[in-house]
């Protein structure tokens, strides 16, 4: 599927790759509507609900193991790589082939790695949140391009937490995605206007 924008101008290719869910895809995918896109999905999950979502959607999509990542991505000149729930490490050859940018729930440096938010709640910490950052081979390059805090109180309960992180995930991705495909910078205040974060921050009833 390509979405057309109506001013016209370079038609950019995406590649959106998820091991997992295709709650955040789907956003990403309604956020570019009316963009000058071409979007292809990719799992390295077979029966991916990703795929499922993609094809549903009439979007371009494959099943890519993980051992051919190099061989796929290197002729392919993709604008950008977007992750989104995928569940392996990118191997340093790949990460060289494109802009690769993925989402974490916790706020960057703290809690990096597997389980980040269970590791947060269990550290007691009283603000987490989600980053979205640019990948490098070395951690230290790794640029935040986004972040968003979630303010955790004394009676929250993990699961609460827990959906509160990937509500989050489906806002802010996709703006942040969309400000990239427009190669402006991020603008923190833009989550506060139409629908904001819907007070899944915790901070506030609802944004305006």
């Amino acid at each position: 599927m390509v979405f057309l924008f109506l001013k016209g101008g370079y038609m950019k290719k995406l590649a959106i790759m998820g091991s997992g869910k295709g709650n955040v895809f789907e956003a990403i995918v309604k956020e570019l509507k009316g963009f000058d896109v071409e979007i292809t999905c990719i799992s390295d999950v077979l029966e991916a609900e990703i795929l499922k979502f993609a094809k549903d959607l009439k979007i371009k999509h494959q099943y890519l193991p993980y051992e051919e990542n190099v061989e796929f991505f290197a002729p392919r000149n993709f604008d950008m790589v977007i992750l989104t729930d995928y569940d392996k490490e990118i191997q340093t050859s790949v990460l060289e082939l494109s802009k690769f940018i993925n989402i974490h729930p916790s706020l960057f440096p703290s809690f990096k790695g597997r389980d980040a938010i269970y590791r947060a709640f269990d550290a007691g910490v009283k603000v987490t949140g989600v980053t979205v950052y640019r990948m490098a081979n070395d951690i230290n390059d790794e640029k935040i391009l986004a972040q968003y805090p979630i303010l955790i109180g004394n009676t929250t309960h993990f699961d609460e937490l827990k959906e509160q992180v990937e509500k989050l995930e489906e806002i802010i991705y996709p703006k942040v995605v969309k400000t990239l495909v427009e190669d402006k910078v991020f603008d923190f205040n833009d989550l506060f206007s139409h629908e904001g974060c819907g007070g899944s921050c915790g901070s506030c009833g609802g944004c305006h």
